[in-house]
């Protein structure tokens, strides 16, 4: 049997509590829900860095963002190490990417010459738009701007399921999906998925303030609309590949970037270490593997543990630049290469987490298979137990009881700090280190 082809489709700002595997009582997922049940379902997934950019580099070069540098939104990646893309090509894969890029820090509509493509040759790509049925992208090196006709997530999965098409025999590839949606603005996914949800109806999780509950359900309508639709997406995908006959020996990863708040907290959007935000789906779906067995696991990965994890699964090296870990062996049943605890990152608060309008911070912090502790510049900020508190409702920090966990668990942040080399130091000593530029809401200015 040739090298496994590997496919990698993640959402922008997809949270790992809307789906129905994952108990949701709303969204409809159902080819994601029967997705998760042929898969290693890491149910306790995290995007240590919960934003767009952030993640994006580590999924591409397996490094931290204090070490890569992307850090905020719309700043270049420059990388320092073999790519996820180069990494593959070098062993013989044709290379793939479509859909949103936002990694190359240039203007969010500009072109993106070849040299930046970062070892991807097929290429269909636009660094960011959220106007997702007025779609531009660029296609190869060419600079003229094409548009995905319709709703651009089901155009780009219909050029992904082409891709398939053309490479069902031959040289192995790695092909990276990555939609825009369910990203805001909510309301704009096809009629007939808008026609699923009823604000009205939905049920609320109890951590979002009757203040914005009907404010909440809009949203929530419009993104689980979203939801719906990219499940049907990934009905397609999962049809070809089995059509195709490239099922068994293709790694298919479903993830996503980051999750959403949606009023949970009182609070919009990412960045923050709650839940909401931080929790990802994380499935992994390898049939053709000696032993293979779906299960579900709590082992903690994060966004740099992407790159090295496919690697080991394709048997291919793993470079000497990637910091995170390889959980190829734990996906084949061994154990999880994590200690019990993955980092939470936020090095400079920016937008509607910015410190001075919207009350957000630089923290650090940790979440454990039970817990959720981090601390801010001036001290622990806030503990949370997610057994017995999962929508995170009381903040046990001060309290009394838990000063023993409270004192357990900021030194292990500290030794997991220290092992990284992270100092924690306020937003904009990074800014001015990386030799960025950003306005009063801490944002890098962006050019469409």
């Amino acid at each position: 049997m040739k090298q496994p082809n590997v496919i990698v489709v993640f959402g922008d700002q997809w949270r790992a509590q809307a789906f129905g595997y994952a108990g949701d009582p709303n969204v409809q997922t159902p080819c994601i829900d029967a997705l998760a049940a042929e898969s290693v379902d890491f149910c306790m997934a995290v995007s240590g860095c919960p934003v767009c950019s952030p993640y994006r580099a580590s999924l591409m070069t397996g490094q931290r963002p204090l070490h890569h540098g992307v850090f905020v939104n719309d700043v270049p990646l420059e990388p320092k190490g073999t790519t996820l893309a180069e990494a593959f090509a070098q062993a013989g894969y044709d290379t793939a990417y479509i859909g949103k890029w936002h990694i190359d820090g240039h203007g969010r509509s500009n072109h993106i010459p070849s040299e930046r493509h970062i070892g991807f040759d097929y290429w269909k790509v636009l660094e960011c738009t959220h106007d997702y049925n007025h779609s531009p992208y660029y296609a190869g090196d060419s600079d003229e701007k094409l548009f995905w006709e319709g709703y651009d997530a089901i155009a780009q999965t219909r050029d992904a399921q082409a891709y398939l098409h053309e490479h069902r025999e031959g040289t192995p590839f790695l092909l990276a999906l990555s939609w825009g949606p369910p990203h805001a603005p909510y309301g704009t996914a096809p009629e007939r998925f808008r026609a699923e949800y009823d604000p009205k109806t939905l049920a609320l999780r109890p951590n979002v303030p009757p203040a914005i509950e009907a404010e909440a359900r809009e949203w929530l309508a419009g993104y689980y609309a979203h939801c719906s639709a990219l499940d049907t997406c990934v009905g397609d995908l999962l049809d070809t590949l089995d059509e195709l006959g490239l099922a068994d020996n293709t790694i298919l990863l479903f993830t996503s970037d980051h999750g959403d708040m949606l009023g949970s907290q009182g609070q919009t959007k990412k960045q923050r270490p709650y839940e909401e935000s931080i929790r990802i789906p994380f499935l992994l779906r390898y049939p053709g593997m000696a032993g293979w067995a779906p299960r579900q696991t709590e082992a903690l990965i994060d966004a740099q543990d992407v790159m090295p994890t496919l690697l080991g699964l394709a048997g291919l090296p793993i470079p000497d630049s990637v910091e995170g870990l390889d959980f190829s062996t734990h996906v084949a049943g061994g154990p999880s290469p994590n200690d019990g605890a993955t980092l939470l990152t936020c090095p400079q608060p920016f937008g509607q987490w910015t410190k001075a309008k919207h009350g957000g911070r630089e923290y650090r912090g940790l979440r454990t298979a039970r817990y959720t502790y981090a601390r801010d510049l001036e001290g622990p900020w806030l503990l949370y137990d997610n057994e017995a508190d999962p929508f995170q409702q009381r903040n046990r920090v001060l309290s009394q009881e838990m000063a023993e966990l409270v004192r357990t668990l900021d030194d292990r942040l500290q030794a997991l700090l220290d092992e990284t080399g992270d100092r924690f130091e306020p937003g904009m000593d990074y800014i001015r280190r990386w030799g960025y530029q950003v306005d009063e809401t801490g944002t890098v200015t962006y050019s469409l």
